[in-house]
């Protein structure tokens, strides 16, 4: 039976380089079907590519999963296959799929991927999305072959984590950071609404966020449409995504990201860390992690 590949890269759309790892799966597996999750982010930017996998898992068809966010290619990081729960995980050993792996139960099996008649044969070794990810992906999607004939198996244990900062609960009031800015101009937080509850904050509550000397009053809504436009200068609100996460928006948010490219100056406050062990199904304390924002986009932007 052929299962579905999941594939997430930070390769963009400028370049020919997802359609290439298309066209190789396509050439060793047919009929295997290749649903992009995601290709815009940031260049090596491990973290935004391992939460998005972690959020998207849920609702991806249960597969084969390769995450190409690789900065480290061509050196002597491993390159890995996970199995859990869900299915099978590829991409290299950076912590890019330890959150997804955590999120689905942890990890059953875990083999590097060594065996040369999986990798196609090139004189440079800076695309392993195209030579190794991508062949891995298609073998095992379309049954040619199994975890073990992709090489040696690793101890779950030795690979490495996704280090995410704590939230800091404090009296009546939460510390995070800024995860990222999504393509709506939404600062995406690892402050939950339980972090919030846990302190006393809920619906209703007048809240202040503070970044640096800066304050600015802001509101838990649960919709954008909750918010009237052209409200003051700096005017923040919080929201409860449709994931249980939270995030910080504006009035004119949407309109700054999607028309000048413009973005938070976010500052991280906490120095504290959590790890994302591979092995394990757990989350930990400060499971989706945080930072503040400085100066917020000009409302003229």
């Amino acid at each position: 039976m052929n299962l579905p590949i999941s594939f997430l890269s930070d390769f963009g759309r400028d370049d020919e380089f997802v359609g290439v790892v298309h066209g190789v799966i396509a050439r060793i597996a047919p009929e295997v079907r290749v649903i992009d999750v995601g290709h815009e982010f940031a260049q090596g930017d491990v973290k935004a590519g391992g939460l998005a996998l972690m959020r998207a898992i849920q609702y991806l068809p249960e597969g084969v999963a390769v995450v190409v966010i690789d900065p480290g290619v061509g050196t002597e990081r491993k390159a890995i296959a996970v199995r859990t729960d869900w299915g099978v995980l590829i991409g290299p050993d950076n912590g890019v799929l330890a959150p997804a792996v955590a999120m689905t139960g942890g990890a059953q099996q875990v083999v590097s991927i060594e065996n040369p008649e999986v990798k196609l044969p090139s004189p440079g070794a800076t695309f392993d999305g195209r030579d190794l990810f991508g062949p891995a992906a298609a073998v095992v999607a379309s049954g040619q072959a199994t975890l073990e004939e992709l090489g040696p198996e690793l101890d779950p244990t030795s690979l490495l984590p996704m280090m995410l900062p704590l939230v800091e609960h404090g009296d009546g009031s939460v510390q995070g950071e800024v995860l990222w800015v999504d393509h709506f101009g939404n600062a995406q937080l690892n402050v939950t609404p339980e972090d919030l509850q846990l302190v006393g904050i809920g619906m209703g509550t007048a809240i202040v966020l503070k970044v640096g000397s800066s304050e600015f009053p802001i509101e838990w809504v649960t919709a954008y449409g909750n918010v009237e436009e052209g409200e003051g200068h700096g005017r923040q609100d919080w929201v409860v995504g449709d994931e249980g996460d939270s995030h910080l928006f504006s009035p004119w948010s949407w309109d700054c990201a999607r028309h000048t490219g413009q973005d938070f100056d976010c500052k991280a406050v906490s120095t504290e860390a959590t790890t994302w062990p591979i092995s394990s199904g757990e989350y930990g304390p400060g499971e989706v992690a945080v930072a503040a924002c400085s100066d917020p986009i000009p409302a003229s932007a």
